[in-house]
């Protein structure tokens, strides 16, 4: 019995070099979690802006105002989102500069 305490889950799950076997503590998870969020949240501007793009054009080719419309408040929601995210991010990091407390967002 006492030897199931000798396995070493993360070489046997994940395998020698995973970056998760590199984390110390929850902090540099969670950080890492935001980082990824952060760029998917850029992909998903990236993708809600071309759509919006296409969407714009075609309805003003097609003499269609409400394809038109719809373009646009796609391109101002994913703005918008995309903003709310990143001020988010920045807000924190301000209340860390100024209280001088290291948050979870410090690896």
């Amino acid at each position: 019995m006492n030897k199931l305490a000798q396995i070493n889950i993360g070489e046997k799950f994940l395998g020698n070099g995973h970056f998760l076997t590199n984390l110390t503590g929850v902090g540099q998870l969670v950080t890492m979690l935001i980082q990824i969020s952060l760029t998917i949240a850029g992909v998903v501007l990236l993708i809600l802006m071309m759509a919006g793009g296409i969407s714009l054009i075609a309805g003003s080719n097609n003499g269609n105002p409400e394809a038109a419309e719809r373009g646009k408040k796609t391109i101002t929601s994913a703005a918008i989102g995309f903003a709310v995210v990143f001020a988010a991010y920045w807000i924190v990091q301000l209340l860390e500069s100024l209280t001088g407390f290291n948050s979870i967002l410090q690896p």
